[in-house]
Parts: C-alpha cells; structure tokens; sequence
C-alpha cells in the first residue's frame, strides 16, 4: 500500500465518509476520489467512529456476498453511485462538478 498524505477530517466530512460508507451503491473508489481515503483508511476510520457492534454489522454488510462496495466488482446494472430516489446531497463534492 503507497503511503499518502492525508489530511485531517473536519466533524461534517467525517459524517459524509460514514454515510457513504454504510450506503450500499457507493463504492469505496468514490470515496477515495472525494476525501482521498483509501478503503483501508476508511476502515480504521468506521473502527474508530463507531460502536463496536455497529463496526461488526458494518463489516458483516460490506463483506457479504458479491460486493458493491467496489466498483470492479459491482454488476454493470448499477452505473450511479446513489439510488434513484434520493435527493440532491448538500455536501456531495462529486454531484456539484
């Protein structure tokens, strides 16, 4: 793994890299692209943030199945990074380009 800068998270990203996190369409590489955490980082971040069990479920969701946590191993059915019916996120860096 190459070493990186990383520049602390404020309270605000910190929440949005969780969010994103525990949401099932949203790859780690389209976390990497937009806080630059690497999926290892993103790991010890959730381990650090939240309560053990909740990690655990956490990991057991990630880990369950064909993953859609990344984006070579997703089904070419899915090409977005949210569901359909959800709305506009205020702090989505991604969805303002």
């Amino acid at each position: 793994m190459k070493a990186s800068k990383r520049v602390p998270l404020n309270e605000i990203e910190t929440d949005r890299v969780i969010e994103m996190a525990w949401e099932d369409r949203t790859p780690f590489e389209a976390i990497e692209a937009q806080f630059h955490l690497s999926e290892a980082q993103v790991i010890a971040l959730m381990r650090s943030q939240l309560k053990r069990s909740s990690f655990n479920l956490w990991r057991k969701r990630v880990n369950q199945g064909i993953s859609q946590k990344h984006a070579a191993l997703r089904s070419s059915e899915i090409s977005r990074f949210k569901c359909s019916r959800q709305r506009v996120i205020s702090n989505n860096k991604i969805s303002k380009r």
